[in-house]
């Protein structure tokens, strides 16, 4: 046994730029401000604290500027990235017409974590026409640099891959997302 030197243990294996890494997912403004505080990038999800009965969208804009406006006030280094998470279903074929055709909730809605009353984000479901649409409206997918697809696992792996490849052709670039785009292209040549 090596005695440990003195101060604060390390973590360990080392990771140059770890820090860069760290995600911390903000149910509140009050939440956001503090990962800013500590120096973490921002992920908001597809629910939060329902802090003033707009819809989620606006709702987590003014997270994202909360969580930016505290960030200015620290050095922490580096520039945050910030991350929203959607469901959206492009209806392609006559499977997604099937599964979720009418599904997609044209609205939040509200209810109850414990005592906390929670706004949850609707669930895009549509022509890609239309998605593009709806998505060009979405304020916090504006203000994020990030968008995480949430998809059902239990439909498998494949269906899923017919999902976010459907999304990566058909709307991603009628909004612009060049680097979501990129990135499948990518794992397209190495596969």
């Amino acid at each position: 046994m090596f005695p440990n030197p003195p101060g604060l243990l390390a973590v360990q294996p080392q990771s140059a730029g770890l820090r860069q890494r760290i995600w911390w997912g903000a149910g509140s403004n009050a939440t956001a401000r503090w990962a800013a505080k500590n120096g973490m990038n921002l992920m908001s999800s597809t629910l939060k604290d329902d802090e003033s009965g707009e819809p989620l969208h606006i709702q987590q804009r003014k997270q994202i500027e909360e969580f930016r406006g505290e960030w200015a006030k620290h050095n922490h280094g580096f520039e945050p990235r910030v991350s929203v998470s959607r469901s959206i279903f492009a209806i392609t074929n006559d499977l997604d017409r099937q599964l979720f055709l009418g599904s997609g909730e044209r609205n939040d809605y509200t209810g109850y974590i414990d005592e906390t009353r929670s706004v949850f984000g609707r669930t895009y479901a549509d022509e890609p026409d239309a998605l593009i649409e709806q998505l060009s409206g979405d304020e916090a997918i504006q203000a994020a640099d990030t968008l995480l697809l949430t998809v059902p696992s239990q439909l498998g792996v494949e269906y899923n891959a017919h999902v976010i490849e459907s999304i990566v052709k058909e709307v991603a670039p009628g909004l612009g997302w060049r680097g979501f785009v990129r990135a499948i292209s990518d794992a397209e040549s190495v596969a």
